[in-house]
């Protein structure tokens, strides 16, 4: 089974960037629905992104459009995550998960995802 790790999480300041990542090991990328899912204090994990790995189709939420961008580089079997014009807001643990089959954008229960990665911290401050 393909086994994730994030990386490149950190503290920021609104209006900030940062990349995360997302390392595949054990296994292809391939063929795999990749989510990046974050959860902030008190609230439910929350899927804000959705790849498509054999074809790079990707869907977005509404609270992340237009300034998170997912990217993948296969020769590294490695998710990225940019995200722009951080807000408070956007302050949460950040996975990587995977499954074989879609799941939708929004809350779910972190049974309803078949691989996690161990997460990584984001915190924008004002």
């Amino acid at each position: 089974q393909v086994q994730l790790v994030e990386s490149g999480g950190g503290s920021v300041q609104a209006g900030g960037s940062l990349r995360l990542s997302c390392a595949a090991s054990g296994g292809t990328l391939s063929f795999y629905w990749m989510y990046w899912v974050r959860q902030a204090p008190g609230k439910e994990r929350e899927v804000i992104t959705r790849f498509y790995t054999p074809d790079g189709s990707t869907d977005y939420g509404e609270s992340v459009k237009g300034r998170f961008t997912v990217s993948q580089d296969n020769s590294k079997n490695t998710l990225y995550l940019q995200m722009n014009t951080l807000k408070p807001e956007d302050t949460a643990m950040y996975y990587c998960a995977a499954d074989r089959l879609p799941i939708w954008l929004g809350y779910i229960q972190p049974a309803d995802l078949g691989v996690w990665g161990q997460g990584t911290q984001v915190t924008v401050s004002s």
